[in-house]
């Protein structure tokens, strides 16, 4: 008091910023990407406040007789595709497992890679959730066998149809993500 009486100015009071919107408050539209080289899923879906709507889903699929690169070329043509049509924001990816097969772990970072790529240059943010937690989310239990993820997948977005396993792992990926955008988190995603 006797400080301000004394015509010393006032110390400056800290503002405190106000909190950041929800980033599901406008639309989103969230690309999932399931990476392996034979069926390489992908889902979008808009999200919009609690409403979870799917754009586009499916399985690049690539027969076992061709050869890698023409199975990777694929993948990043495909998925180019999807980019220019759906348009999505953000995208996240199914994260690394430790396979005890060295070569299949090599090829599945291949395939990865190459989706990874794409998606790197269009511009999103990439975001990594691991298979458990995918499935603990979606089924309530991080072993859950590949059908229990798809009819949950169709239960929580109102499908018509089952959808194909691959397309219904990067459905989930995107349901989780968007799950997780809609509350705050003291551990926000893994960005890569």
């Amino acid at each position: 008091m006797k400080a301000r009486l004394g015509g010393k100015p006032p110390r400056a009071v800290a503002t405190v910023a106000a909190p950041r919107r929800s980033p599901l408050a406008a639309a989103q539209i969230i690309l999932g990407v399931d990476p392996s080289l034979r069926g390489t899923g992908y889902g979008v879906v808009r999200a919009e406040k609690s409403n979870l709507t799917v754009l586009a889903q499916g399985t690049i699929a690539c027969p076992a007789k061709w050869e890698r690169s023409r199975c990777l070329a694929k993948i990043s043509q495909t998925l180019r595709d999807v980019l220019r049509e759906q348009k999505p924001t953000v995208c996240v990816v199914e994260g690394l497992f430790f396979a005890q097969n060295l070569q299949t772990a090599l090829i599945m970072g291949e395939a990865r890679g190459a989706a990874m790529a794409v998606i790197a240059e269009a511009g999103l943010d990439i975001f990594e959730i691991a298979t458990r937690k995918v499935k603990q989310a979606i089924v309530g239990y991080g072993a859950a066998q590949k059908l229990a993820v798809a009819k949950m997948v169709q239960r929580m977005l109102h499908l018509a149809e089952l959808p194909e396993p691959d397309a219904a792992d990067a459905l989930a990926l995107a349901i989780v993500h968007a799950q997780e955008n809609a509350r705050h988190n003291f551990t926000p995603p893994k960005k890569i």
